[in-house]
């Protein structure tokens, strides 16, 4: 079997399987070294390049094919999906301090980031950006944190030492979850700052409220006294 063959085979598995292949799977399938697997990802490459609405990806140590991210807003208009949520600016320095310090506590982000993280990091996880890979060896035994292979696959990384430099990962973030695109959004989750704001003005407006009640309640008092 040559490796036209054999790469029209990886292309049929791909596209059945919805999901990342791992590539040791097909080497050890078709018997192959990695100068001829890399050949036959070529062939599949050169099909599906950037003219193409499919391309093939490779991260970490598995091939897969997606949709060409020059289209992603037109086939989210045909298709109507349920719409991505944005991360908040919190998750996104969370996620890129994440990806560079791993595995790191939520005491030693909070420690860079100077607030709590508490929020960000139930958002990451939830979406699947970060996972709990450990404890570290201290008092408490704190849960270590680090980025998982969907957050490889949602940044086009093919493993982590392929990192930009920490503001090109968040420029890229940046652009990946800007508006109409990225992580489910039924609804626009406001800024940790934004949240307290929100609950300051609301307490704001009972104390008023309150305040205008008792008032109210002094004036009708006097005006019996006066009656």
């Amino acid at each position: 079997m040559n490796l036209k063959e054999i790469a029209k085979i990886i292309e049929g598995v791909l596209f059945v399987s919805g999901e990342g292949v791992e590539i040791d799977e097909f080497k050890s399938r078709f018997d192959m070294n990695d100068r001829e697997f890399n050949k036959c990802l070529d062939i599949l490459k050169e099909k599906y390049n950037e003219d193409s609405g499919i391309n093939i990806i490779q991260y970490k140590t598995k091939v897969q094919l997606c949709s060409n991210p020059q289209i992603v807003d037109n086939i989210a208009e045909i298709l109507n999906p349920i719409r991505e949520r944005s991360l908040t600016k919190a998750a996104l320095e969370t996620v890129a301090i994440i990806a560079y310090k791993q595995p790191i506590t939520r005491m030693e982000i909070e420690g860079i980031r100077g607030v709590n993280c508490d929020y960000a990091i139930q958002l990451l996880q939830a979406n699947n950006l970060i996972e709990v890979v450990g404890r570290k060896d201290a008092v408490g035994k704190p849960l270590l944190f680090g980025t998982t292979e969907n957050f490889l696959k949602r940044f086009e990384l093919k493993s982590i030492e392929s990192l930009p430099n920490y503001n090109e990962l968040l420029d890229r973030i940046r652009v990946i979850h800007s508006e109409g695109d990225s992580l489910y959004r039924e609804f626009t989750i406001p800024d940790e700052e934004d949240e307290t704001k929100a609950k300051n003005s609301t307490n704001n407006t009972e104390n008023n409220a309150g305040t205008n009640i008792d008032l109210q309640s002094n004036n009708c008092n006097e005006n019996d006294e006066n009656s």
